[in-house]
């Protein structure tokens, strides 16, 4: 029968493989076998290692390879029913074999799936970084618990920055399609926030729909939390103080979002958009209406450079007119992972050093990443660092909704400005490290800025 290779024929328009067969004088002679006109009739597909995985599901999965009529299709078939699978949280792992039917029929395939299935319960400690912040989780979780990709997850965390928590989160694929899921969450979370001067428990439940659709993802969410606000020290300013105590939040909120980045962390071309409206006051004490976007842009220049333009904004509006909008729903700026040259929270309203948030904001960020000087370990590990420029602006404040074009006035003429350059540090796909000597070119008062070097490592930069 021959030996097949994978080396690509000389004309590159045909697509295939070569097969090599020796004739009758012992003649070797190469036959191009074209795969997507090589027709196929497949004549059984069996799945090896179901234990809990329900029928249905599989079926709805397979059962497309009957219908495939050449053997480019049905490897496309079989490798997009392997991914989904696995995107679904059935498997763990899923191997394909494909052979000719055991009949010898003509043109006859059998397919075979070899899948391993999770352990009915799993876990272990890890480590995650969140934005300036890093943790420990202990989890435990059962995936696939009823057999349709259902999970079931405990989490107990622990952070650097005296952050605690545990939750409870469970979550369904619908209709056999792993970005269509529905999910459910309750939990228990305790941070302090210095630069604000307060500490804060939420205790709380949540549902989410998530979904896809042509234009982008879309997340639907009700939320209802009960908040314990805690002066952090004697030294918290009044306005802090006055609005300790409980509160009471239910809130819907609708994500909406576009990412054709080629990579979330550090991308190099491609772009994202998402926006978010929330409403709270659904119930409790807690009422305002809350809109906040963002869009980064990113493109490949020569020389392996990378240029990236970030823009983002919010405002909100409190919906009792007897009532302010509390210290933990309002906005924030300043810090290596918004505004880099100031503090962290280092922007907007203070009282005795304490920040206070805003109602608004906008923020915007160029930056231009480039490969080190000389490209030492190039290939290799040199390849996770990148020089980094960058040039961001941004202001926030509260709002007059009285005296709009006031307000957007002040927004605008009162912004703080940046500049600098440093080192970027990739962390694959989980977490990015920067260290920059940022000089900040325009302040206000009251701001605290960061003159010179400044560290920061997360997941969302601006």
């Amino acid at each position: 029968m021959g030996s097949l290779h994978a080396k690509a024929p000389a004309d590159p328009q045909p697509k295939g493989v070569k097969t090599s067969t020796v004739t009758a004088d012992k003649k070797k002679e190469e036959v191009y076998v074209n795969f997507d006109k090589l027709p196929v009739r497949v004549q059984r597909v069996v799945v090896d290692g179901l234990t809990r995985t329900k029928d249905d599901i599989i079926i709805k999965e397979i059962k497309p390879l009957l219908s495939a009529k050449t053997f480019d299709e049905l490897v496309q078939l079989s490798y997009g029913a392997k991914v989904k699978m696995e995107r679904l949280g059935l498997f763990k792992n899923v191997v394909i074999a494909i052979d000719v039917s055991k009949d010898k029929r003509e043109n006859g395939y059998e397919v075979l799936f070899e899948v391993q299935e999770f352990r009915r319960v799993d876990g272990g400690i890890y480590t995650s970084i969140s934005n300036n912040d890093g943790s420990l989780d202990f989890q435990v979780k059962m995936p696939n618990m009823v057999g349709r990709g259902e999970q079931f997850r405990l989490d107990y965390t622990v952070g650097t920055k005296k952050t605690h928590g545990y939750s409870a989160y469970f979550k369904k694929p619908l209709n056999n399609n792993p970005d269509m899921f529905i999910g459910s969450t309750a939990y228990q979370f305790h941070g302090e926030y210095p630069w604000s001067g307060y500490k804060q428990t939420d205790r709380g439940i949540a549902f989410d729909l998530t979904f896809p659709t042509l234009f982008g993802s879309h997340n639907l969410q009700w939320e209802g939390v009960w908040r314990d606000l805690k002066p952090l020290s004697r030294e918290t300013s009044f306005s802090v103080r006055e609005q300790a105590g409980h509160s009471l939040k239910s809130s819907l909120k609708h994500t909406f979002s576009i990412d054709k980045r080629d990579d979330p962390i550090l991308p190099t071309t491609g772009f994202l958009w998402q926006t978010s409206q929330e409403y709270a006051g659904l119930g409790g004490n807690v009422e305002y209406a809350k809109q906040d976007g963002t869009f980064q842009w990113n493109t490949s220049l020569p020389l392996d450079t990378i240029f990236q333009l970030s823009l983002a904004g919010g405002i909100m509006r409190t919906l009792d007119p007897r009532a302010s909008i509390s210290i933990s729903d309002k906005f924030f700026l300043g810090g290596p992972l918004t505004l880099r040259g100031f503090s962290m929270r280092g922007c907007g309203p203070h009282s005795h050093d304490n920040a206070l948030g805003a109602e608004s904001y906008w923020l915007a960020a160029a930056h231009i990443y480039s490969p080190l000087p000389f490209r030492p370990g190039k290939g290799r590990f040199g390849d996770l660092f990148k020089t980094h420029f960058f040039i961001n602006a941004g202001n926030l404040g509260n709002m007059d909704f009285s005296n709009l074009s006031k307000s957007f006035q002040y927004l605008a003429t009162t912004l703080r400005w940046s500049y600098g350059a440093g080192i970027v540090l990739c962390m694959g796909r989980n977490a990015r490290l920067e260290l920059n000597y940022v000089v900040p070119m325009r302040i206000q008062k009251g701001d605290k800025a960061n003159s010179g070097l400044q560290f920061g490592i997360g997941i969302q930069f601006l």
